[in-house]
C-alpha cells in the first residue's frame, strides 16, 4: 500500500493548532509531516472507520456472526446513534441520560448498558470523550497490526509470516467481553461453566439441619480481588473461562492499565492485553514507524527495537547508523539538525553548545563549561569550583556583584 503524504484533508492538530496547517501523512512514520502529531489527534478518522477497523479485526473468526447479528437487532455496538435508556426506579418508560453515545457494550437489556455508560471515559459524544476513544482505538488496535496491506514495504516473506501471525493471535488469543449480571451466569446453560466462586470453608456446623445448607457462593473479581455480589455488572471472557470474572472498570490491559477500548481482549498466560500490547510481547516493534518486526534483520538503540532503514533522525529522516545523534524528547536527531533545530545557547557567548561538549545547566540556561564561559556575570571571574548566586540566567560571584548588576 501507498503510504505516501495525504494533503488537503484540512484538519489542524488539536494539540498544537497555531503551528500546524492541516494533517499531512509522513511517508511511513504515521505522524504529521507539520506538526509531528499522530493522526489520531489531527480527527480526521472518517464515521465508519471504527466499525471497518472491528469488522476487519475479527474477519475469520467465531465471532463475525455475533457482531453481524448484534447490528441486525439495532443493539449498540461500535458507533451510534441516540440511545435512550428506561429509568430504572420507574415503570414509565422516561428517558435519561439520552444522547449519542461514541460507545455502548454490546447487550440486550439496557439496565446493564446503564450500569456501564455513566463510566468517566465512556461519556456522550462531543465531549473530550470522542477524541479519547479515537485515541485509544488507534493505540490498542493499529490497523497495521491487524492488516499487512497498512504496513510500509513488506517483502513478499515479510507478507506471510505477518498473515500467519494474524491467523494465530485471531484463533488463539482474541475475543469480546460479555457483560451480563453475576446472578446470570448460572442460567445460560451449556454457554457457561461454572462462575467464579470461592467455597465458605468455615467448620462444619453441629446442627444437622444447619450442615444441610447449601454453600454460600462468593464471587471476587480477577483483577482487583474484591468480592462481587450477586446482581452486580460483570464481565466474562469466553478465552478466559467463565470461572473469572472482572469489574467492568477493572477489564484493562494488564501493561498500560487503559479500559479495553469496546470490550475488546487478548488473553495469554492469564492475563488480559489490548491489541497493541499483546503484540509487543509477541514480536518487537519498530520504534520508528510502530510496526511489527517481521524482518530477521533489526537494530536495537536506546532500549527499544528499529528496522534497519527506520534508526533515522526525527528531523530530516537520514539514517543514523554509525553516526552521531542527540534524543531530544526521546527521538533520535542528527547531530546536524540538533544544532540548528534543537541546541541551547550559551549565556555567556551567545553561541549554540556542541552536544559533544562539556556545558553548565540551571534552571533551563546553559554555559559552555570553560574558564571562557562559564563567568560571574558582573566581574568575569572564573566560577569553577567557586561558590555562586544563580539569578535568572546570571551568576554572581558575591553579593556585592550582584547588586551591582540589580
Amino acid at each position: 500500500m501507498d503510504l505516501g503524504h495525504t494533503p488537503g484533508l484540512g484538519a489542524p492538530c488539536l494539540k498544537c493548532k497555531e503551528k500546524c496547517a492541516g494533517f499531512e501523512l509522513h511517508f511511513w512514520r504515521k505522524i504529521c509531516r507539520n506538526c509531528k502529531c499522530g493522526q489520531e489527534d489531527h480527527d480526521i478518522l472518517l464515521s465508519n472507520d471504527e466499525d471497518q477497523k472491528v469488522g476487519r479485526l475479527f474477519e475469520h473468526t467465531e465471532y463475525t456472526n455475533i457482531i453481524t447479528k448484534l447490528k441486525s437487532e439495532g443493539m449498540p455496538l461500535f458507533k451510534y446513534n441516540v440511545m435512550a435508556m428506561t429509568d430504572p426506579c420507574t415503570a414509565k418508560n422516561t428517558l435519561f441520560n439520552t444522547g449519542s453515545y461514541e460507545w455502548a457494550p454490546p447487550v440486550q437489556k439496557q439496565e446493564l448498558a446503564s450500569n456501564y455508560m455513566p463510566m468517566e471515559k465512556l461519556s456522550l459524544s462531543g465531549s473530550w470523550a470522542t477524541q479519547y476513544l479515537k485515541k485509544q482505538l488507534s493505540k490498542q488496535l493499529p490497523a497495521h497490526d491487524q492488516d499487512p496491506s497498512k504496513c510500509h514495504e513488506l517483502s513478499p516473506n515479510e507478507v506471510r509470516e505477518m498473515e500467519q501471525f494474524i491467523k494465530k493471535y485471531k484463533d488463539e488469543a482474541l475475543g469480546v467481553g460479555a457483560m451480563k449480571y453475576v446472578s446470570e451466569v448460572n442460567d445460560q446453560g451449556d454457554e457457561v461453566q461454572n462462575p467464579a466462586r470461592v467455597r465458605n470453608t468455615t467448620s462444619a456446623l453441629s446442627s444437622k439441619d444447619k450442615s444441610t445448607e447449601p454453600k454460600k457462593t462468593q464471587y471476587s473479581c480477577y483483577t482487583c480481588k474484591q468480592p462481587m455480589k450477586e446482581g452486580d455488572t460483570a464481565i466474562y471472557a469466553e478465552r478466559a473461562g467463565y470461572n473469572k470474572l472482572w469489574h467492568p472498570s477493572c477489564f484493562i490491559c494488564c501493561t498500560c492499565g487503559e479500559l479495553l477500548v469496546h470490550m475488546i481482549y487478548f488473553w495469554k498466560n492469564g492475563k488480559l492485553y489490548c491489541g497493541r500490547h499483546y503484540c509487543d510481547s509477541e514480536k518487537p516493534r519498530c520504534a520508528g514507524c510502530d510496526e511489527l518486526i517481521f524482518s530477521k534483520e533489526y537494530t536495537q538503540a536506546e532500549n527499544q527495537n528499529w528496522h534497519l532503514k527506520h534508526f533515522s533522525c526525527f528531523d530530516c529522516d537520514k539514517i543514523l547508523a554509525g553516526k552521531i545523534y542527540v534524543m531530544v524528547n526521546d527521538k533520535a536527531v542528527c547531530k546536524p539538525c540538533y544544532m540548528k533545530n534543537h541546541a541551547v545557547k550559551c549565556q555567556e557567548c551567545q553561541s549554540v553548545i556542541d552536544p559533544e561538549l562539556q556545558r553548565v545547566t540551571i534552571n533551563n540556561f546553559s554555559w559552555h563549561a570553560s574558564a571562557e564561559c562559564f563567568l560571574c556575570s558582573c566581574c568575569k571571574k572564573c566560577l569553577f569550583g567557586q561558590k555562586f548566586m544563580p539569578v535568572n540566567g546570571l551568576v554572581f560571584c558575591s553579593m556585592e556583584c550582584k547588586k551591582m548588576m540589580s
